[in-house]
């Protein structure tokens, strides 16, 4: 108890020194507003990384619906902040996002979850883009294919690393809870944990629903960031992008996902002037990941300070 204590409080240390410094950072001016905009571009891409990490890398479902639970949440953030731009309207439409994306995935996860591998890769890719659709369809409420423009910014650098926060803690406590250990005992092996009394295709609709709800949480805050939604930015390239993030960290680790999103935004800064070449160079990278480290960067491992406790502990017994 005593020893979780530390860590936690040491956990709290380096979240605050790490709002600090970006603080000061911005303050002096060494953090201009393009740095400050690639800080939050990143940011989102990690909360869409974590939830679909969940979703195929800790409960095995691969999935490319995620661009489609994103757009939910983009347009309930623009639909409802455009016509009351205050920032308790927004973070309600964040909210009603997140719960309407929770309640599609919901009804789309009892049918599609029980099919497996590139069947199920389909099916969500197919609700992805039946999300899509109608919202191209939607006439004066989402304005078609033209989308919404005119979106208040109200996605501010602070918001986005309270949301990594948020969502990182709320994905590890879910990790570390009955349901968490069942959802990986249903990756290592579905049919082993059917036999001993895990209800597998619950497991898998409740890890669908909490990455959804992440994917929803990160399209509000991108609607508000970027100023506007248009329903070309959420097609299945989309998924992949996050995909890719995924896959190129590590299936199975939140450490991963999150140095993969740094690495890779900063990549996508340094070759903005060399757009023409930076999906080739994406994928060299990630051809050179999967022959080095067929795991990703860092495969299943955590960054953990509880380790770090018990290997200083050993020491002193030593």
């Amino acid at each position: 108890m005593k020893e979780n204590l530390k860590v936690n409080i040491l956990w709290l240390l380096l979240l605050l020194a790490g709002y600090g410094l970006i603080s000061v950072l911005v303050s002096v001016g060494i953090l201009n507003l393009f740095y400050v905009q690639i800080l939050q571009q990143i940011g989102i891409n990690i909360i869409l990384a974590v939830g679909l990490n969940l979703i195929v890398g800790f409960s095995g479902q691969f999935s490319l619906g995620h661009a489609g639970f994103m757009a939910i949440g983009a347009y309930a953030a623009a639909i409802i902040g455009s016509k009351s731009p205050t920032y308790g309207a927004f973070f309600g439409a964040m909210i009603a996002g997140a719960l309407l994306s929770g309640a599609v995935a919901l009804l789309v996860g009892i049918p599609t979850l029980r099919l497996k591998g590139d069947y199920l890769a389909v099916a969500t890719l197919g609700v992805s883009e039946i999300i899509r659709i109608f919202i191209i369809n939607g006439g004066s409420i989402t304005n078609g294919a033209a989308g919404i423009l005119g979106i208040p910014n109200f996605t501010t650098w602070q918001m986005v690393y309270f949301f990594v926060v948020i969502t990182t803690i709320a994905t590890l406590n879910f990790l570390r809870s009955p349901i968490g250990r069942s959802t990986l005992s249903v990756r290592e092996d579905e049919i082993a944990a059917e036999s001993v009394g895990v209800n597998t295709t619950k497991i898998k609709i409740i890890a669908f629903v909490f990455g959804a709800i992440t994917a929803s949480i990160a399209g509000s805050l991108q609607a508000g960031f970027i100023g506007s939604v248009v329903p070309k930015d959420y097609t299945f390239i989309n998924s992949i992008n996050v995909l890719i993030i995924v896959v190129f960290g590590g299936l199975g680790s939140i450490t991963g996902a999150i140095v993969s999103a740094i690495v890779l935004g900063i990549l996508n800064m340094l070759l903005q002037d060399v757009a023409s070449v930076r999906m080739i160079i994406y994928a060299l990278a990630l051809v050179l990941v999967m022959i080095f480290r067929p795991g990703g960067l860092l495969g299943t491992w955590e960054l953990s300070l509880s380790r770090f406790f018990k290997k200083s502990k050993k020491e002193e017994q030593n």
